[in-house]
């Protein structure tokens, strides 16, 4: 066989082997290669589900922090709630108090009316009544109208006209204020009487002056009318009895 062609033959053949070699080489490295990417592929897997399940616990940890500050919340106004009922129950007490402390001053008012009314009855034991007047007021109001100090004019024409009286001034009050509160209003309607009687030469030594409240009532309260007939001054002219029959009221 010529050398050239000898060596053709010996190229191919090198050439197919080489060849069959490559084919070998790749299906080795194939083979080698799979359970690495079968691993790789598995661990992507897991990354990802890992990656899900932070995403989840993210969403969690979101709401859970949510709810805290909802409860925290709630915390802050039942805190805030608890204060103002603990402020109520202060401020209840300090009115019980207070309001007991009125009572026990309308109570000893009330005593001390008593003995002063005691004490002007007994002064007019020798006296019969010769006119009564009424001096009406406003609600909560002490001061005289028009109205009424002509009525007062009235009654110091008849003074002027007799001798030896005494002047029972008794002030009044409706029942919608607290006793005392109407103790203290009765007395100072009777006061502004007073005074007006003595600013026109009524003598004081012949007035007997006293504030009665509420507990004589002239009406039932029940109606504006009546209240108001209970917001008044009974201005009484007692005059020394002469028959011996005493004191009429």
């Amino acid at each position: 066989m010529p050398p050239r062609r000898t060596l053709a033959i010996s190229s191919g053949f090198l050439m197919f082997c080489l060849a069959i070699v490559s084919c070998a080489t790749m299906k080795n490295v194939r083979d080698a290669i799979a359970p690495v990417q079968n691993q790789a592929n598995k661990t992507r897997d897991q990354v990802g589900a890992l990656q899900k399940e932070a995403d989840a616990n993210k969403q969690s940890i979101g709401e859970l922090d949510r709810e805290i500050a909802t409860t925290s919340e709630k915390a802050d106004d039942a805190n805030k709630k608890a204060t103002e009922a603990a402020a109520a129950a202060a401020s209840a007490a300090s009115a019980a108090a207070d309001a007991k402390q009125r009572a026990d001053a309308a109570d000893a008012l009330a005593r001390e009316l008593q003995t002063k009314l005691d004490r002007s009855l007994q002064h007019l034991d020798n006296y019969t009544l010769l006119a009564t007047e009424q001096i009406f007021f406003a609600v909560n109001r002490t001061s005289l109208t028009k109205e009424e100090d002509e009525k007062l004019d009235a009654v110091i024409a008849k003074l002027d006209k007799i001798k030896g009286y005494v002047v029972e001034v008794a002030g009044y009050a409706d029942s919608t204020g607290d006793r005392a509160h109407n103790l203290e209003i009765s007395s100072k309607r009777a006061d502004e009487v007073v005074h007006y009687l003595v600013q026109h030469d009524v003598e004081l030594r012949a007035i007997r002056q006293l504030g009665v409240g509420s507990d004589f009532p002239g009406a039932d309260n029940k109606t504006r009318e009546a209240r108001k007939m209970n917001r008044r001054v009974d201005v009484k002219i007692y005059v020394r009895d002469v028959t011996g029959e005493g004191r009429t009221s």
